[in-house]
């Protein structure tokens, strides 16, 4: 499809479940001639192939469909990606409800690269409608693997069921069983083996499966391999989910946009604005492109982008971002980034690379196994062929003690006993409120040494509270009571803030009337006979003039990051109210725990730097602010690159580039499903404590593995000398392997016992 001297393709793949799935793929494409570069995106089941010459895509496609996956193609993705964008000089300008300046880098889409054709809404809602772009799509008892577990358990029950009746079969009858789900293991395994995966999970599978049979355990064999099955089903069901959650990104930004045209206005489809459209943006609606307003004033609430909770004032010259959302009043905004190159396809593109170039951590069995299972069948070969030729031994006696050690060293303990360690841990972790997905995981946790983390919603509780109430001539009851009924009804963030404050302080709340919204300035109305005017301070300022001493009081509370707001009754300032939101209460004991356990601590946020720091002074921690998406990830990546293991905590859709390039991503509870999907780990209960919790359960867990190796080798080690030596035989070899899976096993369960700190 590429007729290019050196090109990249994309492929969606299909089934394609985990880090071992994409190291066997990668594995097996990377030989084929032409290929020189194989990269893989688990999250978005998607890969990209850097290739010389045509694209061989016939040759990839039979290599990945071998491994027992279903590829498509998806076009050629060009070789230039999306560029930094080049930030303008900042802009100050005064907000509704804010008493301080918020700065805007300018975003707007200009001096582009050249993106890939596949990265975006647009190209991706092009590839929803390809025949093959749903290639894992549809009820998850519809794939593939969930069939096979299906007919391997409906296979099992009839065995079991024979067993009872006709006990003469019983053992014909399970071996038929583990065939069934056996025989598709064992063919993709010695596919994986074919093409340069000789000892993948697979091969370890098919060997423990066929040594039980030969030891006459058919039954468990087939238990065992039924519960491989079941393993792997909710692994594909688990990416299933996360490739919709990324794809779901686009459906932040509207189908549809109104355009201004000579005069008169219309609708169109949002993925075919120009760059120079001019937009009709209004109250309630999504913005439907990056752009500028040209006309016009509005708060839009960009949470959606950065993730923080007070929307913005947005005036004449200042940048709005695809996907946010419009509160107030009618804005004119011209389009300065195309459907494919605007902020939320920014963040799909993002989250879609980071997976992509991120190292595959491979299982530990599969590590293990590369030295360990051929080690084992060469010690067992070369046990029954050396002494018979060499030194004249009976060959029965030294044949029956090389089977003996390939009993000893049947992994059967191995593969159970690791997996079953990650199980209890993940166990533990979830009645905690943590959940960590997978083992590869649950093992590199321990290894981190940096945490970032966002700031709204992660350090601090996500919404504003009012932490300041000062009376002018009226008693701050008074001033309180007289806010909460001008904000009666409305659903802003400072709006709830003050009305929370109220119903805490059990202040009553009078009626009002006549209430209006006076854009850019704040809200009044009729309360009492009396006109009450809930204003920023700018608004304040031309109503009523603020004294000297106020406006140091302003900007004192605009020094420890928090948003005044100024009651004026009948053209008299009566008082301010402050509001911030404010750090969790268990924020500052989770960081200490990570500092005294020598784990570096930073906070990354899309906040102004005088909110960000005067949080971060009561934390102790690092801050850097005036952040967007891509900001968050290249800071992470700059950290990695100092050879720091990153591990990124967030709540926000902003936040998923940065979960998704970090070592491991952590999201927040209350966060976005995007965020809980692109993380590697998720604190369900939104207690900060539980992040250094769960680096000391990734410690616990994997010391219990070192364990159960030990506890598994060494019995292994022991009755292979006293084998070689003549003083055990066959059975003791099953009992060595019985008795260390039993073993193992139960150091696993004390995991479930762990409470935390």
């Amino acid at each position: 499809m590429n007729d290019a001297s050196h090109g990249k393709t994309r492929f969606r793949v299909g089934g394609m479940d985990c880090a071992s799935c994409a190291t066997k793929i990668e594995n097996a494409v990377s030989r084929l001639p032409g290929i020189t570069e194989v990269g893989i995106s688990v999250s978005a089941g998607t890969m990209t192939v850097s290739h010389q010459g045509p694209a061989p895509s016939a040759a990839i496609s039979k290599q990945v469909k071998a491994l027992g996956y279903s590829v498509a193609e998806l076009g050629v993705a060009r070789a230039t990606e999306v560029q930094q964008h080049k930030r303008g000089p900042s802009c100050s300008h005064d907000h509704d409800h804010s008493g301080h300046d918020h700065s805007h880098g300018d975003h707007a889409g200009h001096d582009h690269g050249d993106h890939a054709g596949h990265g975006s809404p647009a190209a991706a809602s092009a590839d929803a409608g390809h025949a093959h772009f749903d290639l894992d799509d549809g009820p998850w008892w519809t794939s593939r693997k969930a069939k096979l577990t299906i007919a391997c358990g409906a296979a099992l029950v009839a065995a079991y069921a024979i067993g009872q009746f006709m006990p003469q079969v019983g053992h014909w009858a399970f071996l038929a069983a583990l065939a069934v789900g056996l025989v598709p293991v064992a063919r993709r395994a010695f596919a994986a083996a074919m093409t340069g995966t000789p000892f993948s999970i697979e091969t370890l599978m098919t060997i423990a499966a066929v040594g039980a049979v030969f030891i006459g355990a058919t039954e468990e064999a087939t238990m065992v391999v039924f519960l491989f099955l079941i393993g792997e089903l909710l692994e594909g069901v688990a990416a299933r989910r996360a490739r919709a959650s990324i794809r779901g990104l686009a459906d932040l930004v509207p189908k549809t946009a109104l355009v201004e045209e000579g005069g008169s206005t219309r609708e169109m489809p949002a993925e075919a604005l120009q760059v120079g459209a001019l937009m009709l943006v209004r109250p309630g609606d999504r913005v439907a492109a990056d752009g500028v307003i040209v006309e016009g004033s509005s708060t839009l609430d960009e949470a959606p982008v950065t993730g923080e909770s007070v929307p913005k004032l947005k005036i004449a010259g200042d940048d709005v971002f695809a996907g946010t959302i419009n509160t107030d009043a009618v804005i004119k905004v011209r389009v300065t980034a195309a459907a494919a190159d605007n902020t939320i396809a920014r963040v799909i593109k993002l989250v879609e690379e980071a997976q992509e170039s991120k190292a595959p951590t491979e299982r530990f069995i599969d590590r293990f196994s590369r030295y360990y299972t051929p080690a084992v069948l060469v010690v067992g070969a070369l046990v029954a062929i050396l002494p018979p030729l060499v030194a004249g031994g009976s060959w029965s006696e030294w044949v029956y003690k090389g089977l003996a050690i390939l009993l000893i060293g049947c992994p059967c303990a191995l593969v159970i006993s690791t997996p079953a360690a990650i199980a209890a841990g993940l166990s533990a972790g979830a009645r905690r409120g943590l959940l960590l997905k997978g083992g590869a995981v649950l093992e590199g946790m321990r290894r981190v040494t940096t945490v970032a983390l966002d700031k709204t919603g992660t350090l601090t509780e996500g919404k504003p509270k009012v932490t300041d109430i000062v009376g002018v001539g009226h008693p701050e009851a008074k001033v309180l009571s007289l806010a909460a009924a001008l904000e009666t009804g409305s659903s802003h963030p400072l709006a709830l803030a003050i009305l929370g404050r109220a119903k805490t302080d059990g202040v009553p709340v009078p009626p009002a009337s006549l209430a209006k919204a006076v854009a850019g300035k704040g809200v009044s109305a009729k309360v009492g006979g009396q006109d009450v005017f809930l204003a920023s301070p700018s608004a304040a300022e031309e109503m009523a003039g603020l004294p000297a001493e106020l406006k140091a009081q302003i900007a004192a509370f605009n020094g420890d990051g928090k948003t005044v707001s100024v009651l004026v009754v009948d053209n008299k300032v009566a008082g301010l109210l402050a509001m911030r939101d404010e750090p969790r209460a268990d924020a500052i004991a989770a960081l200490a725990t990570l500092k005294a356990d020598g784990i570096a601590t930073l906070m990354l946020t899309g906040d102004n730097e005088a909110t960000a720091k005067a949080i971060g002074k009561g934390l102790g921690i690092n801050v850097r602010a005036g952040l967007m998406p891509d900001d968050k990830q290249r800071i992470v990546r700059e950290l990695q690159q100092q050879g720091q293991v990153v591990a990124k905590v967030g709540d926000g859709i902003n936040d998923a580039p940065a979960l998704a390039a970090a070592d491991f991503g952590i999201a927040m509870g209350g966060g976005t499903d995007v965020a809980l999907e692109t993380a590697d780990a998720a604190i369900l209960h939104g207690r900060v404590t539980d992040i250094p919790d769960m680096i000391a359960l990734s410690k616990t867990v994997m010391g219990n593995i070192t364990q159960n190796i030990t506890i598994a080798l060494g019995l292994k080690a022991v009755f292979l000398v006293t084998t070689i030596a003549g003083i055990t035989g066959l059975w003791p070899a099953i009992l060595a392997d019985t008795g260390a899976t039993v073993l193992v096993t139960a150091n696993a369960m004390r995991l479930l016992a762990w409470r935390g700190r």
